[in-house]
């Protein structure tokens, strides 16, 4: 699991505004299907979730934590996921809202 920079440069502006941060990507419709910025904490995980990765990011003391529903892992579980950030709002209670960006993944198949 990896960042762009410009995700990167997003998660350290974020990090300054909120504090430490966490993602969460549901796999379910609308904006389920994005990954969700919280404050850390902010979003209580449970059994049916898997910690995918704790991305360290330049600028960032703390890693961030990104979790995954375990279905939409079931489903990914051989791609390669890059977080993203493109133009656009994407609906829902992501921190990145305001700013008129949102969080998506891209993904290639590991191997290529």
């Amino acid at each position: 699991m990896e960042l762009t920079p410009a995700a990167a440069d997003l998660v350290c502006r974020l990090r300054e505004a909120h504090g430490p941060l966490m993602f969460h990507q549901s796999g379910g419709c609308c904006d389920g299907s994005s990954p969700m910025c919280y404050q850390y904490g902010e979003f209580r995980t449970g059994g049916s979730d898997v910690l995918l990765a704790s991305l360290d990011v330049d600028g960032v003391a703390e890693s961030v934590p990104f979790w995954m529903s375990k279905s939409q892992f079931e489903l990914w579980a051989h791609t390669r996921l890059i977080v993203d950030v493109v133009e656009g709002r994407g609906g829902g209670f992501s921190l990145e809202a305001p700013e008129g960006v949102r969080f998506l993944i891209r993904s290639r198949l590991v191997g290529r």
